[in-house]
């Protein structure tokens, strides 16, 4: 009976009844959920709850826009202003305020986490791709320029309209430059590194002529003077250097290393507060901003060719080169991963930072794109230090403006000069509002171009390094997660070449023991079981 009850219930199963026992799936409403069709409300509802803060982000943007042309027509007092932006400058506070402990924890853990055979791999397949990318970028802001030359019209007149040489910064050599990059690499006191960095001023000294009292020279003497902005790349290197150190101690750097790694979680945490009050603090930024120009039209219709080159160059860069590349190497859909980037990218419009950016970033990157802690908290401080393809397309664009300004022509020499002087220039551009101006300078030496038309390049800086940002940001992303695509690609190599030495090699010791005459006798005990062979039997016969 037993057996022919369990022949039964195996043809119910085999049937497809199974089920028929139970009351609750007889009627169907144990599978109710997997077979009735989701309705395109509850779709809707799923996906905005799922982009909640995509939409908002995006939104902000599009509000913040209008509501600044809308209060434009209120004719605010400066003051006015000032508090109208208030909710922004607070986002900006808040995002500046954790840059410091997320730098340095992220890259003492990251590289503490990591073999000093695969940090230097890693930092040097970054540095090549940072490297590349700006060179592209580069090159792109120069043909935009030669095309549109958007300095070739109108240049009295916009020569006339903005002549503002008070946010001018004061031009320097180009080897004062490059030393005072390296003088940053190394800073001299870590805690003034966090709100301080170095950099050379001149002092003009009259030297008297011995043999002719009224006869004198003019020498500009090159000081040292410490400026108000953070030495982020001073503070990256020590933490990098720091983290090694950790490793290299073994167990005794164990406890530092887990309490770095403990501070830097605690510190994301904080990051997914700040993310949910970003929204209203970009609207207010971006309307703040509009509300702020003086004459937005007649600003549009003098520069007007110079922002759309500068805009188009951007463009083309994070829409086409930056996800080529990533396709090119990964074979995977550029714009899927770019799409798990839209809050940091908004954000990085918004605060025009790309360090104030960098805590979203870092939650976009490993929440929406599967990239590792360890890759993303190594390589994205380094990228926001190093990696800036916006401002070295706009600086390129910039340098090019300001010739045809003045009616001067680029030699193939300074055209080049000008394409490796923003490469390298944008390393030490900082990562704040306004940084890469502060470097176009350079640029504009190294070729002979005069300094004071940079004001016309500030008059418009507002909008440009929004573009300039969001591409910067973008290129770190991509940056890590080309690093994610190599090092999974590395395991499964070592992987793959371990598991193939287990199989060719296996164990001698659970190999039976062999020697000539156990197999010799074994040989013939199993000829005698199996008896006679035939090709004998024929013999006898």
């Amino acid at each position: 009976m037993v057996d022919e009850k369990i022949s039964i219930e195996d043809g119910k199963m085999s049937n497809g009844e199974a089920h028929q026992d139970d009351p609750t799936l007889a009627n169907g409403l144990g599978d109710h959920k997997r077979s009735a069709p989701e309705s395109t409300g509850q779709k809707m509802k799923r996906f905005v709850m799922a982009n909640l803060l995509v939409i908002l982000t995006v939104s902000a943007v599009i509000v913040g826009v209008f509501i600044g042309l809308g209060v434009r027509s209120a004719g605010l007092s400066r003051t006015q202003i000032l508090y109208f932006g208030f909710p922004g400058e607070l986002l900006i506070r808040l995002l500046k305020m954790i840059i410091i402990p997320l730098v340095v924890c992220s890259l003492v853990s990251g590289a503490a986490s990591l073999d000093p055979k695969a940090l230097g791999k890693l930092g040097g397949w970054a540095m090549l791709f940072f490297l590349v990318t700006t060179l592209i970028s580069s090159a792109i802001g120069v043909i935009m320029a030669f095309i549109i030359q958007p300095g070739s019209s109108d240049g009295k007149k916009i020569s006339n309209l903005y002549q503002d040489e008070t946010q001018v910064p004061e031009a320097k050599e180009v080897i004062d430059s490059f030393l005072d990059l390296i003088r940053n690499i190394f800073p001299s006191n870590l805690v003034s590194a966090a709100f301080q960095s170095y950099t050379t001023v001149y002092k003009v000294k009259n030297i008297t002529n011995s043999t002719s009292l009224t006869a004198f020279t003019v020498e500009k003497i090159p000081t040292g003077k410490e400026v108000d902005g953070m030495n982020i790349l001073g503070l990256i290197v020590f933490a990098m250097a720091f983290g090694v150190a950790l490793r290299k101690l073994g167990e005794e750097g164990e406890i530092l290393i887990k309490f770095f790694n403990s501070f830097n979680e605690a510190t994301m945490v904080l990051v997914s507060w700040i993310m949910w009050y970003a929204p209203l603090g970009i609207m207010f930024l971006v309307a703040a901003k509009i509300v702020e120009m003086e004459d937005v039209g007649l600003l549009f219709a003098s520069l007007g060719k110079y922002i759309v080159c500068c805009v188009i160059g951007h463009a083309i860069h994070g829409i086409l080169v930056l996800p080529l590349i990533y396709f090119v190497i990964t074979r995977k859909n550029p714009y899927t991963f770019l799409l798990g980037l839209v809050t940091a990218l908004a954000t990085a419009f918004g605060t025009s930072s790309s360090s104030a950016t960098l805590p979203l970033m870092m939650k976009c990157v490993e929440e929406n794109n599967g990239v590792s802690k360890h890759i993303s908290r190594f390589i994205l401080p380094i990228g926001a230090t190093v990696n800036m393809d916006g401002a070295a397309c706009f600086q390129c664009v910039a340098a090019v403006f300001i010739a045809q300004l003045n009616g001067i022509p680029l030699d193939f020499v300074q055209v080049i000069t000008i394409l490796v002087t923003a490469t390298a220039s944008s390393v030490g551009a900082a990562g704040i509002p306004a940084g890469g101006v502060l470097t176009l300078a350079i640029i504009l030496e190294s070729i002979g171009l005069p300094t004071n038309d940079l004001s016309l390049i500030l008059a418009v800086d507002w909008l440009v390094d929004r573009t300039c940002t969001v591409i910067n940001v973008e290129g770190d992303a991509y940056g890590a997660g080309l690093l994610q695509y190599f090092v999974d690609r590395e395991s499964s190599k070592e992987g793959a070449e371990l598991n193939k030495v287990r199989v060719e090699k296996e164990d001698p010791a659970s190999r039976p023991e062999s020697s000539p005459l156990i197999e010799k006798q074994g040989k013939l005990e199993l000829e005698e079981v199996a008896g006679p062979k035939p090709c004998e039997e024929e013999s006898y016969m």
